[in-house]
């Protein structure tokens, strides 16, 4: 792969860590801070309780997505960006396209998920 398209990707990844960092910070700020003196009843508590359940769960969603980012930024530092950790193939670009922080191919990633749902 080519160092411009090396940069575009590196551009892209460290965006979007960005976003979402930036996203966590105000949903701590805004989502997380409700006091339960504002809740009047066991209705609004149990609504606010199911709202910070899926906050939850998206800011941990977000965590092992700026974990894979942060893998993906390493391996463009060491020089192995793009290349599939099973097979050791490239990676197709319109792969990268889609999901830059990918670290499987198409091929391997199917196999692997087929394995996934065999032994689930």
């Amino acid at each position: 792969m080519d160092v411009q398209t090396i940069n575009k990707f590196k551009k892209v990844l460290l965006a979007e860590r960005d976003r979402l960092l930036n996203n966590s910070k105000e949903s701590i700020k805004q989502e997380l801070n409700i006091s339960t003196d504002d809740l009047p009843d066991e209705a609004d508590l149990a609504a606010s309780e199911i709202n910070q359940s899926l906050t939850f769960e998206l800011r941990n969603r977000e965590r092992v997505m700026i974990a894979k980012i942060n893998t993906a930024i390493r391996k463009i530092q060491d020089g192995s960006f793009g290349l599939c950790e099973s097979c050791e193939e490239e990676i197709e670009k319109r792969r990268l396209d889609a999901r830059p922080f990918s670290v499987l191919c198409v091929n391997c990633q199917e196999q692997h998920e087929h394995r996934e749902k065999v032994y689930a």
